[in-house]
């Protein structure tokens, strides 16, 4: 058996950067050492169109807290960063005060006039990532709807997912997560934001499909037992156990 302690936090993301970033410290702070944290997406900015440029040198000073942060912890969150005159909504984890992994929004929301602001990401960034020994990966919001991207982390044992999904689509929400958990055979976590208009909805899923939930509370947790992804395999084998290259 392989236990590992999940937070999910089901947050909302207010106008002071630095009152966000503080608020998400403390969480982990709060958490067991050993813990993997996953905030909503864009937790310390929100989708601050209007600065962009403030939100992305703020990124540099939250980077270097959660690196501080993440000395006992693994935490999972995304943030406005600038490269070559260009934005990205940035996927980073961080684990044992290292930058492990990184993955721009491939998948950007039209609705939310996301490619006005936003450049792409590269397909090629979205890749498993190994936590511990565990084999991870993560999709950003939207690529949710997109099954090639199930794909490209098909055999993974968790799946993480930040997002700022709108209250109007939240039954979407809940079915694809599902959905993927299902249909993959692992664990499905997903952090989505408590702001106004947003669908909340964050969960825990295990390989089988059980969901975790409540929309009234801040932090959704739970302790999984990654062994059962290798037995619901074995149980139901559609040959996922030989996908992980």
């Amino acid at each position: 058996m392989i236990f590992k302690d999940i937070v999910s936090l089901q947050i909302k993301t207010k106008q002071n950067f630095q009152d966000n970033l503080a608020r998400v410290i403390t969480e982990i702070r709060n958490s067991q050492n050993g813990s993997i944290i996953l905030t909503p997406e864009l937790v310390f900015s929100g989708f601050c169109y209007q600065n962009m440029n403030e939100a992305s040198e703020f990124s540099k000073h939250a980077t270097e807290q959660l690196l501080n942060a993440s000395a006992n912890h693994t935490i999972i969150t995304t943030m406005i960063e600038k490269k070559n005159h260009k934005f990205y909504n940035n996927l980073k984890v961080f684990s044992q005060g290292e930058l492990i992994h990184k993955q721009a929004k491939h998948q950007l929301f039209m609705l939310g006039e996301e490619h006005l602001h936003f450049a792409a990401g590269s397909i090629n960034e979205i890749i498993p990532f190994r936590l511990d020994g565990i084999n991870c990966g993560a999709l950003i919001c939207f690529e949710l709807r997109f099954v090639e991207l199930w794909q490209k982390l098909r055999g993974v044992d968790v799946l993480f997912i930040p997002a700022q999904w709108g209250q109007a689509r939240k039954d979407h929400f809940e079915t694809l997560c599902k959905a993927l958990a299902i249909a993959n055979q692992c664990f499905v976590v997903a952090s989505n934001s408590a702001s106004i208009h947003m669908a909340k909805s964050s969960a825990i899923i295990s390989p089988y499909g059980k969901v975790i939930q409540d929309d009234t509370k801040e932090i959704i947790q739970a302790q999984i037992d990654v062994s059962e992804v290798e037995k619901m395999r074995k149980y139901i084998n559609v040959g996922l156990k030989e996908c992980i290259r």
